[in-house]
C-alpha cells in the first residue's frame, strides 16, 4: 500500500459523502464530482516539474516558477472518466487530453477496448489516468498496459473510490504506478461493484439509470 495515496482532506471527504447519498440528483452528483476533482488535482500534481521564467511585475523584473502544462496528459477512461477530467482541466487548462474507450464485459468482468486516442510525443509527457472507480482493476490494468506501449515519462492513476481487491490487482500488474484515491472502501460484491460505494458512476454522472 506504500504506493497508494489517500487524499483525506476534509473538503474532499465532505463532497464524497454528499455524492454517495442515493438521493443526490444527477446535477448535484456532476457538480460535486467536478469540485472534488479540482481538489484532488492539487495533490496529484504536487510533484510536477517546474521551470524558471522571466516576467515583469508592476514593480520590477523577476525570475518566477511555472509548470509546463503541455507536458501533462490527462487520460480519461470512457465514459465515466470524463467527470473527473473536466475538474482537473479547470486546474491545469494547458494539459493535453487522451481517451481510452473500455467497457466491462458483464459476464467475465474483463475490459474490452473500443477506442484509443492520445496526443503525439507521449515519450516526453507525464500521464494521469482518471476513472471514478478502481473496482476489479481490469479496466485500469488494460489502460495502463496500452499507455506503457507509448513509453510516457510517468503514469499515475486517479480515482474517487477503490477497494482492497482493485488496489491489489493494479499493484500486482503495475507496481510502478501510484494510485491516488479519496476512499478505500470495504470490498467488491459478486457483480464487481464497490461496497458501500456510490453505485455506477457513469449512470449517476449522465443520468442513464
Amino acid at each position: 500500500m506504500s504506493n497508494v495515496h489517500l487524499i483525506d482532506h476534509p473538503l474532499v471527504q465532505h463532497k464524497l459523502t454528499l455524492m454517495r447519498r442515493k438521493e443526490s440528483s444527477t446535477n448535484s452528483f456532476r457538480r460535486l464530482l467536478n469540485e472534488l476533482s479540482m481538489l484532488m488535482a492539487y495533490e496529484v500534481t504536487r510533484d510536477m516539474a517546474m521551470q524558471d521564467v522571466e516576467i515583469d511585475t508592476p514593480l520590477e523584473h523577476m525570475t518566477a516558477r511555472m509548470i509546463d502544462g503541455k507536458k501533462l496528459v490527462f487520460v480519461s477512461i470512457l465514459r465515466a472518466g470524463t467527470g473527473i477530467l473536466d475538474g482537473m482541466l479547470s486546474v491545469v487548462p494547458g494539459a493535453r487530453v487522451g481517451h481510452i474507450g473500455l467497457y466491462r464485459d458483464p459476464k467475465t468482468l474483463t475490459a474490452v477496448e473500443y477506442y484509443f486516442k492520445m496526443p503525439q510525443g507521449m515519450q516526453e509527457r507525464d500521464v494521469v489516468v482518471v476513472d471514478p472507480m478502481l473496482a476489479t482493476g481490469n479496466s485500469a490494468i488494460a489502460a495502463v498496459e496500452r499507455l506503457k506501449e507509448l513509453k510516457p515519462k510517468s503514469i499515475k492513476f486517479v480515482c474517487l473510490l477503490t477497494c482492497p481487491e482493485g488496489i491489489t490487482a493494479l499493484q500486482k500488474a503495475h507496481p510502478d504506478v501510484p494510485i491516488y484515491t479519496a476512499a478505500i472502501d470495504r470490498q467488491l460484491n459478486d457483480h464487481g461493484y464497490i461496497l458501500p460505494g456510490l453505485g455506477d458512476a457513469g449512470d449517476r454522472i449522465f443520468g442513464t439509470k
